[in-house]
């Protein structure tokens, strides 16, 4: 007979909490049904950028119960910081204006740029579709650089880039770095597509590159061995590429905590992909709501053959709380963030 009560009770409480979850979702769907939810793009529009949101519109759309209208809104410049900044301060958090941002945006503030009014400690993120960038260094085989000890005794090796400060100089120093080069020459001023026929004209002797890229836009360099390639860095850490995932990690080169940390850092600003936010002070049901649509975005089958569709690149989805704790993690002593403005800066690259 008790055993027939506490059934009961169990029963009452279980019918009890199914209500609640339902009410709950019901009070989400009607919250977003017949609602517009804008995506703050910070970024202009027609480039691989808008590209990335545009491939998660649809899908939004789709798993955002009571399926609200999802529209973009660009408000581009300053390498992310004025769409950032309208989010922060000026966007209203009711879970209706989501960011969709440039991962610059993280280290535009680690690193203490001017025109930062937000705090990425108070977003709210939400994940992001791509996380992998791999980069890797790689030479015109003409040169016969065709191992480690070849490349670090080559002076002067000419290695370009588009601008000073750009993802690829940066990475470019890196890697010359780690690797002992002998008086690197840095040459920026090209753009992706001059990069590749400066290279094959002899014009420059190295670029450090995304690796997908690479792949994409020159195949026969990997596949018929019309580089040597060197190194790879791997982002996130661990992540082997699928088929340059041999060649050495820089890592392996660092000789101490302080490089580590730097690499550390550097990987972290790459690896939030493209980061979706919302404004500090978004109702916490709404954030549970949005998480929930972005993980079933991620898991959805439809949206990796539709990112790349678009973005013809793979997505690699990081979720809630990944994205978190690469941004809580990530290096910000001054030493650390004062190293990588070096490498970032036209200067020579500081002493190993």
């Amino acid at each position: 007979m008790i055993l027939g009560k506490q059934l009961l009770r169990n029963l009452s409480m279980f019918g009890l909490l199914c209500c609640m979850l339902s009410g709950y979702a019901l009070a989400q769907s009607n919250f977003y049904e017949g609602k517009t939810v804008t995506l703050i793009a910070t970024t202009s529009a027609g480039g691989t950028g808008d590209l990335r949101v545009k491939a998660m519109v649809p899908f939004l759309k789709k798993h955002i119960p009571g399926n609200p209208t999802v529209v973009i809104q660009y408000i581009d410049g300053g390498g992310g910081r004025k769409g950032t900044n309208y989010l922060y301060s000026n966007a209203r958090p009711d879970g209706l204006t989501i960011g969709a941002a440039s991962g610059a945006i993280i280290g535009l503030a680690v690193m203490g740029e001017t025109g930062v009014s937000y705090d990425i400690d108070k977003f709210i993120y939400l994940g992001s579709p791509e996380s992998e960038n791999h980069y890797i260094i790689y030479t015109r085989k003409e040169l016969g650089l065709d191992n480690l000890e070849k490349l670090a005794s080559k002076p002067g090796l000419r290695i370009g880039a588009q601008t000073v400060g750009h993802v690829s100089y940066v990475a470019g120093r890196l890697f010359a770095y780690f690797l002992n080069l002998k008086e690197p020459k840095f040459i920026a001023g090209y753009t992706a597509h001059e990069l590749d026929v400066a290279l094959t004209q002899g014009e420059l002797d190295s670029r450090a590159n995304n690796a997908s890229s690479v792949i994409r836009r020159n195949p026969d360099w990997v596949d018929k061995g019309l580089m040597n390639f060197h190194s790879i860095m791997e982002v996130p850490k661990g992540d082997k590429h699928p088929r340059l995932g041999h060649l050495p990690e820089i890592g392996s080169f660092a000789k101490n905590e302080r490089e580590t940390k730097l690499l550390t850092l550097w990987r972290a600003f790459r690896s939030v992909g493209s980061p979706y936010i919302l404004p500090p002070g978004t109702p916490k049901e709404r954030v549970a709501t949005l998480e929930e649509a972005m993980r079933k975005t991620f898991k959805d089958p439809e949206f990796p053959p539709y990112f790349k569709k678009l973005v013809t690149d793979d997505a690699s989805p990081m979720e809630a709380a990944e994205l978190r704790k690469v941004v809580a993690d990530m290096p910000r002593d001054a030493e650390t963030i004062e190293t990588l403005k070096k490498f970032a800066g036209p200067g020579p690259l500081p002493p190993r």
